[in-house]
């Protein structure tokens, strides 16, 4: 028997609100370079991106039963999060199933196997990120696990951390550390804008990044 649990700890509106802005990439850095799912694992298209509480889901390899009861059962604003084993040779979920997320308002899918479809994906608009393209289909056997922990991409993922993905690829936020973790993203912003203004006003990358006494304890030596 299988049973069907609530996300324990939803992030508010406001957390997810906080963190949308900012690129997987700044949140990874900002966090203390945490949180990175694995680069293998991208979006069918560079321009879909997400950012919502995850709702996690174990799936046995070339199976995608858990995945339908997931999106049965998930909320408006839910990114789908599937565990099923890093297995590529799979397309276990398409156009069909990218539609019913839509009508239900789903935020997204990451998944660490294979989706098809691709070029119906795009059209939709629907953000997946996955771990392959395979046009190989699935079965609907085996009842797993709803809303525990999963690992993704190597990363640890409760049910209700905040996904944000894009074209570079995701990220983990921790439920509760939100807030700090959007203010710390939005100082290292204004420290690259910083940065970028002081190259055009012609300063130099080494002068910039306080390259000197770096290089200086290295014995690095320049002839140019």
């Amino acid at each position: 028997m299988i049973h069907i649990k609530q996300i324990p700890a939803r992030p508010s509106a406001e957390d997810i609100k906080a963190l949308s802005p900012f690129s997987p990439a700044t949140i990874h850095e900002a966090q203390g370079r945490r949180g990175a799912l694995s680069s293998r694992i991208k979006p069918v298209d560079y321009r879909m991106k997400l950012c919502g509480p995850a709702f996690t889901v174990k799936s046995a390899p070339r199976d995608n039963v858990m995945l339908q009861l997931a999106i049965n059962y998930a909320s408006p604003g839910d990114i789908i999060v599937v565990s099923g084993g890093a297995y590529e040779e799979a397309g276990s979920f398409g156009d069909v199933l990218a539609n019913a997320c839509l009508a239900k308002g789903i935020g997204g899918l990451v998944t660490d196997t294979g989706v098809r479809d691709t070029m119906q994906l795009r059209d939709l608009g629907f953000p997946v990120f996955s771990l392959s393209v395979c046009i190989k289909g699935t079965v609907k056997e085996t009842l797993t696990a709803v809303n525990d922990p999963i690992i993704v991409g190597d990363e640890l993922i409760y049910p209700g951390d905040i996904i944000v993905g894009d074209a570079d690829g995701l990220v983990v936020v921790r439920r509760g550390e939100a807030q700090a973790v959007a203010r710390l993203s939005r100082e290292r912003e204004e420290a690259e804008a910083g940065y970028i203004a002081a190259y055009k006003a012609g300063r130099s990358v080494i002068e910039v990044s306080n390259l000197e006494p770096v290089l200086k304890a290295k014995g690095f030596r320049s002839e140019i």
